[in-house]
């Protein structure tokens, strides 16, 4: 394989997302202004100690000084992530605000960043008069040689706000909006290298006329993937690589603000909100192996992380995944330089295996594309609690995926009896009193409110304080088995009711959430999402200075155990959805069907946890001992690993097979 380009740095840049509308700036200001207000008045922001329905009141209140300025107003209750304005969303939800802006002859565009302006940045773009359906529509018709040749061009003056890749993307997505470009910074001379390489190995990929010179800066386009296979198969115009190199820092470029053209705006930040930093963006392909040999050919990104179909398969539904990535050759010294660092790359890729699944449904309906962009933030649990106070507050905002309570604890007679030490009849019997008094409900879960007066008057009499120690444990069990007592009962609670997937590698400690799909047009559609992680680095000391040893980037890794609750709960939800219709519309047997189908997607998750523990401590002392040049610990801990993903495989099978038999179930009970 060619070398790659040598003196070459990739780092972070931004996301340009597609979309149907947009207001002008200073219709978004006026909302930004009314938040800036309103978290004035509520409590830190509302970052967990708001009072919901008091805020619902000054928000209300607000309406008579500064109107309504929502594109979509609702109350709370009836809040849906669907047909949503993605600009108020992040507004509203995160805290963000616009700080920039284009205004062309037939485009209108927007930058929005968090209060860190070095972070991430959302360019978003939308014609002045068409949706992207209707553009879909006029690229078809454009296809026909007589309107072809009649056709007038109007371009854009900065090629990259030009309707026509609008066209194209709408044309490729069938009308839907999503994340069309990913964009990265390179160092001088990094365009025309990039170039040379493509043109070499992969000219198919090169957008016609790329780059383009702008004062300040250069920009170049590529094709992101194939068809299919690579080199065998024609570009996907759906979706963008994006280069900007600033060509003199100390001249026009202090005016490129993330993409030439962009007019910056000042902003003013509610003083509550946290600065996000770009960890990774996902795609999903047809063909992950070609992508990942694209990009090693092109950039010199190499695969750091690989899923094996037993970690990210539910039921039926199987996937493969891969995260590649540069290496920068970049140690942090402190916590803070490793939350905000930008220059190590992260790409997680995913392919389905299956004609089934969220994976291969996205391809389905959109095509190849970035399924979600997953931004790192300092506090997650603040970040959660503030977005969903602010929703249920404002009717507006974003929501999150719900995780299954299974996840985070349960408890069984069986549990109780080996965690309490009293015997399997008496642990049965509190289990009894327990559902009795609600405490305990059907799933096995504990009622998060639950105080251990409660508990204690639920049970029988004389038995030892232990018992209500483990079932108010039972809450957070499972969490508790990999982090111990290193957080306290508080911060499990937390970390439950708001939703956080918890993953531990080693010594380190990844938070992820998941909001619902952003740019969803219509009820069942794929769409993409977004991510935010909180990536909790240990302070580990060299034994022999006894000072702090650096940061390796991705600290924490990609969560190997909450990939599988994602995809699992991803097919959850849309059970759930199922179930939820099937009882409106009256059918019993359908609806049977489905709360089946949620208990086995459950029932999966329960059973993969350890195993996918057992891995991820197989990983980290397999890390740990090529670190220190012990080969023979590595291997050891590899043939560990590599149990471990034969287990869940075999789990894996189990559950397709029983998922199979349900679909046809399902699908008899339908006929």
């Amino acid at each position: 394989m060619p070398a790659a380009p040598a003196k070459l740095s990739v780092c972070f840049s931004h996301v340009h997302m597609y979309c149907n509308a947009l207001r002008e700036p200073e219709e978004y200001r006026r909302l930004e202004d009314k938040l800036n207000d309103f978290s004035k008045i509520c409590s830190a922001g509302g970052a967990g100690t708001a009072d919901v329905k008091a805020g619902r009141e000054a928000w209300l209140g607000l309406k008579v000084k500064h109107g309504e300025p929502v594109a979509k107003v609702s109350t709370p209750e009836e809040y849906s992530p669907i047909g949503q304005d993605i600009v108020e969303q992040l507004l509203v939800g995160l805290g963000w605000r616009v700080t920039g802006c284009h205004s062309g002859t037939t485009t209108k565009s927007l930058i929005l960043t968090s209060a860190d302006s070095g972070g991430v940045k959302f360019a978003i773009t939308a014609h002045n008069t068409q949706t992207l359906n209707e553009l879909a529509a006029v690229a078809c018709a454009e296809e026909e040689p007589e309107a072809k040749r009649s056709r007038q061009v109007d371009q854009e003056a900065f090629d990259h706000f030009d309707t026509r890749h609008l066209k194209r993307f709408a044309k490729y997505h069938k009308g839907r909006q999503g994340v069309a470009v990913l964009g990265f910074l390179v160092s001088a001379g990094g365009i025309d290298m990039i170039r040379a390489r493509y043109a070499e190995l992969h000219p198919k990929l090169i957008m016609p006329d790329s780059p383009h010179s702008y004062p300040g800066a250069k920009v170049l386009e590529v094709f992101a993937y194939y068809m299919g296979e690579k080199l065998e198969t024609d570009a996907d115009t759906g979706t963008m690589l994006r280069f900007i190199e600033v060509l003199d820092e100390k001249s026009d470029a202090s005016d490129v603000w993330v993409l030439p053209g962009i007019k910056r705006i000042s902003a003013v930040f509610d003083g509550f909100s946290q600065p996000a930093y770009c960890d990774h963006w996902v795609s999903n392909v047809f063909s992950r192996t070609g992508f990942l040999d694209t990009l090693n050919d092109t950039l010199g990104f190499t695969p750091k992380v690989d899923f094996n179909a037993g970690v990210v398969a539910a039921g039926e539904a199987q996937i493969e995944s891969t995260v590649t990535g540069n290496d920068p050759g970049k140690l942090m010294g402190d916590k803070t330089t490793a939350l905000k660092d930008q220059s190590q790359v992260y790409l997680p890729i995913n392919n389905a295996l299956s004609d089934v699944g969220h994976v291969h449904v996205f391809l389905k309906e959109l095509g190849q594309g970035i399924q979600h962009v997953a931004s790192r933030v300092e506090d997650l649990a603040s970040l959660i609690q503030r977005a969903n106070d602010f929703r249920k507050m404002t009717g507006a905002g974003l929501s999150f995926l719900q995780i299954p309570r299974s996840y985070y604890g349960y408890i069984t007679a069986k549990k109780l009896a080996q965690d309490s030490g009293v015997t399997e009849d008496v642990a049965e019997r509190c289990l009894s009193h327990l559902k009795e008094a609600g405490i305990v409900d059907a799933r096995s879960t504990v009622d998060l409110d639950v105080t251990r007066e409660r508990v204690m008057a639920a049970l029988p009499t004389c038995l030892p304080a232990v018992v209500a120690d483990c079932v108010l444990r039972a809450r957070y069990g499972n969490l508790h088995a990999l982090l111990k007592n290193h957080a306290s009962e508080e911060t499990y609670l937390r970390i439950v009711r708001n939703n956080i997937l918890v993953d531990i590698q080693g010594e380190d400690l990844l938070l992820q959430i998941f909001t619902s799909k952003v740019l969803q047009q219509s009820d069942g559609q794929e769409a993409p999402f977004l991510e935010f992680i909180e990536r909790v680095c240990s302070e580990c000391k060299d034994p022999s200075t006894g000072c702090p040893q650096a940061i390796k980037p991705g600290c924490g890794g990609f969560g190997i155990r909450n990939f599988l609750t994602l995809f699992l709960s991803i097919e959850v939800s849309k059970a759930a959805a199922s179930r939820s219709d099937a009882e409106r519309r009256g059918d019993a047997k359908m609806a049977e069907l489905e709360g089946r189908r949620v208990d086995a997607f459950t029932a999966q998750l329960d059973e993969s946890n350890p195993i996918l523990t057992a891995i991820s401590d197989a990983m980290t002392a397999e890390g740990a001992a090529r670190d220190s040049g012990n080969t023979e610990a590595a291997q050891h801990w590899a043939n560990e690993k590599a149990k471990g993903n034969e287990a869940l495989q075999e789990v894996s099978s189990k559950y397709k097979e029983l998922m199979r038999k349900l679909r046809e179930e399902v699908s008899a009970s339908a006929a």
